[in-house]
């Protein structure tokens, strides 16, 4: 088996267990890493998933990775509401992305930039600092991957706090600037979810859940541009079948005009990685 096809099974795998969505891990395999299904790597990949999906259900049980959201009725009242959470999260997940791949760069000429690289164990105290300073002011919410408070906006009894969102936005961006990234996955859907749910406030929507559901979905497709992996592991996550085809649109939609703002942003992190690595003449 090839390296490449070990690094599919690697990241499918990963994906897979740490959701419980193992339909994701095959989707994120193809559109993410490989960008195209290869018959080769198929039973490797499906093996990986099963293997690891079973020790996960082994440990934590077999349940949905955000428990079961009730769908009532969807109507057109969803429409402009969810296309609004659509749009913000489009743009807001591109910006994300844009400032990701610009920070790690480091081909900025500001003094922040400049700091990291002459100094980056204190830049990185200085961010882990900050992060905590952000903690602080959040009452420990933006702590973590943002699991807790996701799922309990989901349930009804969260804490609607709105300056949650930006918070962990920038929380997130600090923790992967310093060089010690936790993760894109959860956190982009804790920033979405947020999203969702402060939209739902200020328009009066009745159904938060469901316009939260659409904000993890649009986020995590504006900042992986991988529309499909995007709406099933929510979908996943969830069990949330009844709205396949809100999850589809808003996934569309938001990577789309996340490309208005940025770059993909596995790629240009691949692509960043490998200007790093010695060139053997």
């Amino acid at each position: 088996m090839s390296e490449h096809g070990l690094l599919l099974a690697g990241g499918a795998a990963g994906i897979a267990a740490a959701f419980n969505t193992p339909l994701g891990g095959v989707m994120f395999a193809i559109e993410e890493l490989s960008r195209r299904p290869e018959q080769r790597s198929s039973g490797l990949l499906l093996a990986a998933i099963v293997l690891s999906g079973l020790m996960a259900v082994s440990v934590y049980g077999n349940t949905t990775y955000f428990g079961v959201i009730h769908i009532e009725n969807l109507s057109m009242a969803l429409l402009l509401p969810g296309l609004l959470v659509t749009v913000c999260c489009g743009l807001a997940g591109g910006l994300f992305a844009r400032l990701l791949v610009v920070s790690l760069s480091g081909s900025s000429a500001d003094a922040f930039t400049r700091f990291r690289q002459s100094a980056p164990v204190r830049f990185a105290a200085a961010c882990g600092l900050a992060v905590a300073v952000l903690g602080v002011v959040s009452q420990s919410a933006t702590y973590g991957s943002g699991y807790g408070h996701t799922r309990a906006l989901l349930e009804g009894h969260g804490d609607a706090a709105p300056l949650f969102m930006p918070l962990k936005f920038i929380a997130t961006w600090l923790t992967t600037w310093a060089g010690v990234p936790a993760g894109i996955f959860a956190p982009s859907l804790a920033i979405g979810g947020a999203l969702g749910n402060d939209i739902a406030l200020l328009t009066g929507y009745v159904n938060a859940p469901t316009l939260i559901a659409l904000g993890m979905t649009g986020f995590l497709a504006a900042v992986t541009q991988a529309p499909m992996t995007s709406f099933i592991i929510v979908m996943e996550m969830v069990d949330g079948h009844g709205l396949v085809l809100s999850l589809m649109a808003s996934a569309l939609v938001a990577s789309g005009v996340s490309r208005l703002v940025s770059a993909p942003l596995y790629a240009s992190l691949a692509a960043l990685q490998l200007r790093r690595v010695p060139q053997v003449s």
